[in-house]
């Protein structure tokens, strides 16, 4: 008799019960944890509940900006014989590569555009703000690696916790409200990640023979998005 290490004791049925209310509960939990990061900043729970869907809409569009043409020169030979002895004939071709620049909607420009109405509603942060995106970016950008046919690759969780670090030390080492840092760590994790790993690397994006690099990732809770979440819930 055969012993199996791994099996399933539910049957099928049962298993799909638990997928879908596993799946529900982390879902309730992430929505749970963004909605209270969203509160934190001044947004009530409808409209934490709109940007969390509209992120999540605007994740899979992807908007093109430009669309960028380089040539990559390679290097080939071929053979010529004449009176029966072959003589190699070097010679180069060119490799058109076509790379659209988009920005993602959910990932980069709904978070951007909450990052400018913070930014209008506490103008009295704009200093602190600019000091902590500055911070963030200098570190995003130092960490951040372009990988070919992919793009501009940072770690997921180093952005956040270098705003929510930052956003600490400034907030608390001025005389501005303490109450500000929610505002100071969203804006700063979302422009600072947005600067540092994106637009900081443009010159790179030509060499990555990437069809399509998106600003902002393709996933809505990753890259800039994420990143300004996670560091209102850690300050």
């Amino acid at each position: 008799m055969r012993h199996r290490i791994f099996y399933n004791p539910f049957t099928f049925v049962f298993t799909i019960i638990l997928a879908f209310v596993l799946a529900f509960s982390i879902s309730v939990l992430f929505y749970g944890l963004v909605s209270s990061a969203f509160s934190k900043i001044g947004f009530s729970w409808n409209d934490a509940l709109i940007l969390l869907l509209a992120s999540l809409i605007g994740s899979s569009i992807n908007i093109p900006l430009k669309t960028l043409e380089t040539e990559t020169p390679i290097e080939n030979s071929k053979y010529v014989k004449i009176f029966g002895v072959s003589y190699r004939v070097p010679f180069k071709e060119t490799h058109k590569t076509r790379t659209t620049i988009a920005i993602n909607v959910g990932g980069a420009l709904i978070p951007t555009i909450v990052s400018i109405y913070l930014l209008r509603l506490f103008p009295g942060s704009a200093i602190e703000v600019l000091y902590a995106t500055l911070i963030v970016a200098f570190i995003t950008k130092a960490v951040a690696r372009p990988v070919k046919g992919v793009g501009i690759v940072s770690p997921a969780l180093l952005p956040p916790i270098a705003a929510a670090l930052s956003s600490i030390l400034i907030v608390y080492s001025t005389g501005i409200q303490h109450d500000l840092i929610f505002a100071v760590a969203y804006i700063s994790g979302t422009l600072g990640t947005l600067i540092g790993a994106d637009l900081l690397n443009m010159r790179a994006i030509t060499k990555l023979g990437a069809p399509v690099v998106s600003i902002g990732g393709a996933g809505t809770f990753d890259g800039v998005f994420l990143a300004g979440v996670i560091a209102v819930l850690l300050v």
